[in-house]
């Protein structure tokens, strides 16, 4: 517990603003870079799970970022997917991340991703983001071990 309390003084807690319940959302449309391809061929016209995995990142981080004091940074340190359903080129994705729990450190986001159309929506995937809240020292430190 003395290791906690330190890093606690260490990173500063994140502002108070950060709770569980805050979302962000982005939409985009999918293009060609988009869609998954080996070998520089792409083989299907939809998303691809990696550009579903790069937005939901970045959504979960849309939630983290404005409650990080200047001192911290936030690291991504899990993320899962559950691809459902493609979504064809040149279509809206939305993707919407929520915070459901919060620790000192620690910050995980459920994410769903929407295929938007003048119909409606359909959920065409859901992941979960955990990020880890670091002095921006600390995470210097690790980045610069990890060079040598």
């Amino acid at each position: 517990m003395v290791t906690v309390t330190i890093f606690l003084t260490l990173c500063g807690c994140m502002k108070p603003s950060l709770r569980v319940g805050n979302t962000a959302e982005i939409t985009i449309e999918v293009t060609e870079e988009m869609c998954p391809a080996f070998d520089e061929v792409v083989v299907h016209r939809v998303y691809s799970t990696w550009s579903m995995a790069h937005h939901m990142e970045l959504a979960a981080r849309l939630v983290l970022a404005p409650h990080l004091d200047e001192h911290e940074e936030g690291i991504g340190s899990h993320l899962s997917i559950d691809h459902l359903a493609p979504t064809p080129l040149g279509h809206h994705v939305r993707l919407v991340a929520e915070a459901v729990e919060l620790g000192p450190t620690t910050l995980v986001c459920d994410v769903t991703a929407y295929h938007v159309r003048a119909t409606g929506q359909n959920v065409v995937g859901r992941g979960r983001q955990v990020q880890r809240i670091l002095p921006r020292k600390t995470l210097q430190a690790l980045i610069a071990k990890a060079e040598r």
